[in-house]
């Protein structure tokens, strides 16, 4: 089962809150990933890049040894861990993070409550909504998104998701 959260706050400590995300991720026996969700364009980019990440894992194709580092990958359209995390992880400061929690069952809202409280943030999935500053957030050129109409957005990130596969 994939989760796919949108949430609002303030990060004072990188580090403290991806041990906060690991000890939930240890507790729970869940994959969990946050990002910058900024560079998110709705829950379909990173619903793809988990069902891609999950295939790559299966076919022994991955690059990392982590599931969760592994969805990183292909939610940024890079295959290297250098140029994803900067592009898509999360930052100190005021933020909009996205969280995708990858289950064997459907998560209860209670304990994903738990995680943002327990991370100082709210839930706010607005955050998830993507628009012209994503992409380019995203690294698409004006060029490349005048190709499509509006209503076809996401369909410029599905294919930078999918592209990882072959740029292998």
């Amino acid at each position: 089962m994939i989760t796919v959260v949108g949430s609002r706050g303030t990060i004072k400590d990188v580090d403290s809150f991806l041990q906060k995300m690991n000890s939930f991720s240890q507790d729970n026996n869940v994959v969990i990933q946050a990002f910058n969700a900024n560079v998110i364009y709705g829950q379909n980019h990173l619903i793809s890049a988990v069902d891609h990440a999950i295939r790559a894992m299966e076919r022994k194709t991955n690059t990392t040894n982590s599931l969760a580092m592994e969805i990183l990958l292909y939610a940024a359209g890079e295959r290297q861990l250098k140029l994803a995390i900067p592009k898509m992880g999360v930052e100190k400061g005021d933020s909009n993070i996205a969280f995708v929690i990858v289950d064997d069952k459907k998560r209860d809202e209670k304990s994903i409550d738990e995680l943002l409280k327990d991370l100082l943030l709210k839930r706010d999935d607005r955050v998830l909504e993507g628009n012209e500053d994503t992409l380019r957030a995203f690294g698409l050129n004006d060029k490349t998104i005048k190709t499509v109409t509006k209503d076809k957005y996401g369909d410029l990130i599905l294919e930078k998701v999918a592209m990882v596969d072959i740029i292998k």
